[in-house]
């Protein structure tokens, strides 16, 4: 990979076309990881860090000094102009357009300062406290724990209702084939809102309203999901299970030791994109679910966001943990996204 990334068209120097290309994937990396790396340095920024401007990258912390006669640490300045200038004093208290300000060495004599002539000292820090208060403040593990069972669960149930659906419209020959599929491809046109009013009033009447199981089984079947696996079992030749109903095997022994293993690249793009949907979902777990317990993380990010103020700290915070475990079973499944891909509808 090394080599490939480092080959360039000029010999003993770069290329126009080399600039070009390095510049267009420069910026093609910027573009998808910029806002991830804004993200992450943005959760370990205090408040006051998050309200700064024109805002900075890397989060900074003022430097603060604990001082004889004072219970609580002072925030340290450094002095610009005046008396004072060129000197590191801690702030006792701030009275409109002027600070009271003691030295470090002389801690009980006050000296004013306006505002204009100092600057805060500031030093890089990682503020944990953010991913600290997560567990004081909420039950992070459970919302955590809700959040795995509904998108562990419902991707299993997902994979094998629309593995056999597949399967039957795939390799079954039978009057309405075609029609079946047409309605099913025809669900994907009708948007989610359009559902909402019916599919709470049909689990209301099961009794499944805040319950965990309220969200995992109304999004069970995905047409979106019986299509991809049609088209790849579409590509599996009908010769094998002839050779293996002359083996006498059952129609269930066919789909589940051959079908579903040969049919593994499609099963994991279908896979990820099911646990980003049920990991990432929102609409339906905020009209499902009412009571904190059964929150999933998602909505557990909304209780941040206050009618006039909001913990963007807390909230970037439990953001980035939100993000962590799709992004490790995005990395664990990556290799057989481009092979599923490219085979659910090149043939």
């Amino acid at each position: 990979m090394a080599n490939f990334i480092t080959r360039t068209r000029g010999r003993q120097r770069l290329h126009w076309t080399d600039w070009a290309s390095y510049a267009y994937l420069g910026f093609g990396v910027l573009l998808m990881f910029g806002p991830v790396l804004w993200l992450v340095l943005s959760s370990f920024k205090t408040e006051t860090e998050l309200q700064h401007y024109p805002p900075r990258l890397l989060p900074y912390v003022q430097q603060t000094v604990t001082l004889p006669g004072y219970d609580d640490p002072l925030l340290v300045f450094h002095v610009t102009q005046g008396p004072l200038a060129g000197q590191d004093v801690a702030q006792v208290r701030r009275i409109g357009l002027v600070s009271q300000m003691v030295r470090p060495d002389d801690p009980t004599t006050i000296v004013k300062v306006p505002i204009a002539d100092r600057e805060p000292v500031e030093h890089v820090a990682l503020a944990t406290s953010n991913y600290q208060k997560l567990f004081q403040r909420f039950n992070f593990l459970r919302f955590l724990w809700n959040s795995t069972f509904i998108t562990v669960v419902a991707t299993a149930i997902t994979l094998l209702v629309n593995s056999m659906a597949a399967f039957a419209l795939s390799k079954y020959e039978f009057r309405g084939r075609g029609t079946v599929m047409a309605m099913v491809i025809g669900t994907l046109m009708i948007p989610q809102t359009v559902v909402l009013v019916p599919l709470f009033l049909i689990t209301r009447d099961f009794g499944l309203i805040n319950t965990l199981w309220g969200v995992i089984i109304p999004g069970a079947a995905t047409p979106t999901g019986v299509f991809l696996l049609r088209q790849y079992m579409l590509t599996i030749p009908d010769e094998i299970l002839d050779a293996a109903r002359m083996d006498n095997a059952s129609e269930w022994k066919i789909y589940w030791r051959i079908i579903l293993p040969l049919s593994a690249p499609a099963i994991a793009v279908l896979a990820i994109l099911s646990i980003m949907w049920r990991w990432n979902d929102f609409l339906w777990p905020l009209i499902a679910l009412s009571q904190t317990e059964n929150f999933t993380l998602q909505l557990a990010l909304n209780s941040f966001r206050g009618e006039f103020t909001t913990d963007w700290a807390s909230l970037l915070a439990m953001t980035v943990l939100t993000l962590v475990p799709v992004v490790a079973v995005f990395a664990f499944l990556q290799k057989y996204i481009a092979t599923g891909i490219a085979s659910t509808g090149g043939k």
